[in-house]
Order: structure tokens, then sequence, then C-alpha cells
């Protein structure tokens, strides 16, 4: 086993962060950018989901039909998203569909909105229909660490309507998880707090394990077992602990 210390600030940090109306941004993200997919250099996403984007897109043989219509966006580029849309759509439609400057996944680069290939198509309502190859993603998404972000069903707890084509990384462990138990990312660290560690086998045989640690003041001591562990917060006052090798 080692000691690991977190610092209050690293629950701002981290590939689970929970970005909506409630929890805004705290710091900007440590982002290392690259192009979500080859063929649109300038849509940009974190590089550890852009090659699993890369890789579900394959699988789901959506090369010629996939493509990323909005990736990493800077603050200012989502004010500019926002006004645009309240003078172009009102006010009801934006706070629907558009996310609050400052609010937004997207500024993590962890968020993609994915279209399905036209000679127009819908900046902020792309086609992602759930039929061809987009469909064949859907299926394929968790396998991948992707979860559709905004569903019909959970509108109350994102403040955000359903959106077919927004998916956001989350990380494969998390995204089987929050499938198998038809989870928002609102729900997930509760989730985990009070059910306790949860494990998972993942589609290449690897186990994992899931818990949440509190953040317990400046300084949190964690003991994790020796090997590979991912440690990310919540933007929500605590920590969740991905150990891989854990039987499940």
């Amino acid at each position: 086993m080692r000691t690991v210390v977190l610092s209050r600030a690293q629950v701002w940090r981290g590939p689970l962060i929970l970005v909506n109306r409630d929890h805004p941004l705290r710091c900007p993200y440590p982002l290392d950018p690259v192009p979500a997919l080859p063929s649109c250099p300038d849509v940009l996403l974190d590089r550890q989901a852009a090659g699993l984007l890369g890789a579900c897109v394959r699988a789901a043989g959506g090369a010629e039909e996939i493509v990323p219509v909005s990736g990493w966006r800077s603050l200012e580029e989502q004010r500019r998203i926002w006004d645009g849309s309240l003078a172009g759509h009102g006010e009801t439609f934006t706070r629907r569909y558009v996310a609050l400057p400052g609010c937004s996944e997207h500024q993590t680069g962890l968020a993609i909105d994915l279209g399905r290939r036209a000679e127009r198509i819908d900046f902020l309502r792309p086609d992602f229909p759930n039929r061809g190859a987009c469909g064949a993603f859907r299926r394929l998404a968790a396998r991948y660490g992707f979860i559709q972000r905004y569903r019909r069903e959970k509108e109350a707890l994102t403040g955000i309507a359903r959106e077919p084509w927004h998916f956001r990384y989350v990380g494969p462990p998390h995204a089987q998880l929050m499938v198998r138990h038809r989870l928002a990312l609102e729900e997930y660290a509760s989730f985990l707090r009070w059910e306790g560690p949860c494990s998972c086998t993942l589609p290449n045989g690897r186990a994992a394990q899931v818990f949440y640690v509190p953040c317990e003041g400046e300084e949190t001591a964690l003991e994790l077992p020796d090997g590979c562990c991912q440690v990310s917060g919540d933007n929500d006052g605590g920590f969740l602990v991905t150990v891989w090798g854990v039987p499940a």
C-alpha cells in the first residue's frame, strides 16, 4: 500500500468532474487537446478521450458517416454560442440546449457533439440517429468510456434537454457502471458514496473497482494499493478512485 495526499483544490480537477449550472468549472481544465478525429483537425478533444473516440467510431463502422461537430470550447467561445443562441432562438430554447458560459462540459475537452455526415449540419442540434453507424456507436459507447450525457428521463437533474448527439468521456469503468445502473453523472458520486465500492469487468477482461472518498479538509490522506490507480475530483466535495486489477 502507499499513501497519497490530496489537496482540496484537486476536488475540482480530473476526468470525472461534474460540470453543470450548479457546479461551474472552478479552474481551467488541464488540457492536452488533439483533433477529436483525424478528418476534422479543428474540433479538439482531450488526448485520451480522442483516442478512444476514434476506436469507437472505427468499431461502429462510422469512419464515413460520423463527424465531430463541437469539442473543446474556450470560455469565450461558449459565451459567443450562448449569446448567439439567445439572439437567434430566444431564452427558452437556449436554456434547454446551451450551457451557461463557465458551466459547459465542452470547456473540459471531455465532451463531444457528433453528427451524421451531411451537406449541412445543425451546430446546436446535429442529427445523430439511432440507426446505422450512429446507432452502432451509441451501443458501443460505454465500452470505450463514453456516455450519452443528456437523456430525457434525467432532464430535471441535468437542466439540459435530451441531446442524443452529446457524449461525455468518463472512462470505461465509469461509463459501464453508469449505464448498468441508469445513472446520470449528477447521481454517480452519491451512488458510490452510499452503495460502497463497485466492481466491473471491462470488455478486455481487465477488472476495476471504483469507490468514493470525501474531501476531509485542506488535505486528504488516501491509502491506495500498489499498481494502477486513478483519482479524480468530482467538483462537488469528494474524489472518485479507480483501482485496476481488483477482482470484479
